[in-house]
């Protein structure tokens, strides 16, 4: 299968019950956001710009809990900020998958990412001091994940024995922020070094047993064939699936890039028609690469078909409440519970006429960004896309190419191509200083 077995049926089991009680419009995947800090400034996201005035401020666990209970989505997208920043971060993701029997998808940047796991080592290794961790131990250290004083660490084991960590759990993915190569995806975190630990990271958790994805967004200078080099990378250490989604101009993103950087949004973020031509080998890929969603969403990106955005379907909970309409536009408002956004926003202005083409609101023209539309693959009531979907999900997962070897993935900082410490910078800071000197 192309994705689990028990998570594929606890999904369809929940669609397919709520289609029978005839309730039309329902959660599939609640977007949670405990905090809104974060240790990176990645250019297209304005999230920590829009609420900056809360950056200092976090949800309360119950607060957390409460919102996954009230909109029964079967699944739980933790993201923010930075997610790994929460302090109660273990605590949430644990009551989540163990408690509340939820998938939980962890999106991180992964800065943080083998600190939390070398937490579960050591915990698993007091607790089971015979058992199979010791080995892994090892092979971590040989292949470089882990250093001397990481190991040692890891040996005195925890300060507290019963608090919980993030362990592997057949629910549980580390959903890794990953936009590029080595270069690439550093210029766009606005951080060197990002994508090796990122990958140190992902290689670290396929061998403690963890589920890996990665989410990628593609903007309009992404060369595709680097993401598929980059899936071909990923595909040979046995990352499980990818989300690929167009970059999409909202009003936050766009005001920091000409605030902040510089920079004009129409040179950055993807239009409509840019997006299906960036993405037309997309339902080719999909036969290729594990990549998370339906056929019917990838057939919407190439421009094979329209959809009806359905943002409610992924809403977003954050500390001003729900928003409202969608994770990207706060246009009708923050809401206190998920009942009250469904009844009091008018999705009637939201989204763009399949029928038509036309935007019912200026900020949605050129939006086909997932949290909008995969939903509308997934629920759609056609048979032809219920078979669809039937087959791709039961498919036999895909397979490592051989390609992914002979990538130069590591062609940024690393090569001495740094954005701030590479051989041209040095150059570029040299020049002034000798020109200053002979001056003098």
């Amino acid at each position: 299968m192309r994705f689990p077995l028990a998570l594929t049926s606890k999904i369809a089991k929940y669609i397919i019950g709520n289609k029978i009680r005839g309730k039309k419009k329902f959660a599939t995947v609640l977007q949670l956001e405990p905090l809104h800090t974060c240790n990176l400034t990645c250019t297209g996201c304005g999230r920590i710009r829009e609420y900056s005035t809360s950056l200092k401020d976090v949800m309360s666990l119950e607060d957390c809990l409460g919102s996954a209970i009230e909109c029964k989505a079967p699944m739980v997208s933790i993201c923010g900020g930075e997610p790994l920043i929460y302090p109660q971060i273990e605590a949430l993701s644990t009551t989540l998958l163990e408690k509340h029997e939820r998938i939980v998808y962890l999106c991180t940047n992964a800065m943080f990412m083998r600190r939390k796991m070398r937490g579960y080592m050591a915990r698993e290794l007091a607790l089971h001091p015979g058992g199979g961790m010791e080995g892994k131990i090892n092979r971590l250290q040989a292949d470089g994940l882990l250093t001397e004083k990481d190991v040692a660490e890891i040996r005195k084991g925890p300060k507290d024995i019963n608090a919980p960590v993030m362990a592997p759990h057949p629910f549980f993915f580390w959903n890794v922020h990953l936009d590029g190569l080595e270069y690439i995806h550093d210029l766009i975190v606005e951080r060197e070094g990002v994508f090796k630990e990122a990958i140190l990271g992902m290689r670290m958790a396929k061998i403690l047993g963890y589920q890996v994805c990665t989410n990628t967004t593609v903007y309009k200078e992404t060369d595709m064939q680097e993401v598929e080099d980059m899936l071909d990378f990923l595909g040979e250490f046995g990352v499980d699936g990818h989300t690929i989604s167009p970059g999409y101009e909202y009003d936050a993103a766009k005001a920091d890039m000409v605030k902040r950087l510089n920079l004009q949004p129409d040179d950055f973020f993807l239009t409509r028609e840019g997006t299906r031509e960036k993405f037309k080998d997309m339902p080719e890929w999909s036969k290729r690469y594990s990549l998370l969603g339906t056929p019917i969403y990838h057939e919407f990106l190439a421009g094979q078909r329209e959809l009806e955005c359905s943002a409610w379907a992924i809403p977003t909970r954050n500390i001003a409440g729900w928003r409202g309409p969608c994770y990207f536009m706060a246009g009708a408002g923050h809401f206190k519970s998920y009942e009250d956004m469904l009844n009091d926003v008018d999705w009637t202005k939201f989204g763009v006429n399949p029928a038509t083409g036309e935007a019912r609101d200026p900020r949605c023209e050129n939006c086909m960004t997932q949290c909008g539309f995969e939903p509308s693959g997934a629920l759609s009531s056609r048979l032809d896309d219920s078979w669809k979907n039937l087959v791709y999900n039961f498919a036999a997962k895909p397979k490592p190419n051989g390609r992914g070897r002979e990538v130069n993935a590591y062609n940024g900082v690393t090569a001495g191509r740094g954005h701030l410490t590479g051989e041209q910078v040095k150059k570029t800071m040299a020049g002034p200083k000798i020109e200053a000197t002979a001056a003098a």
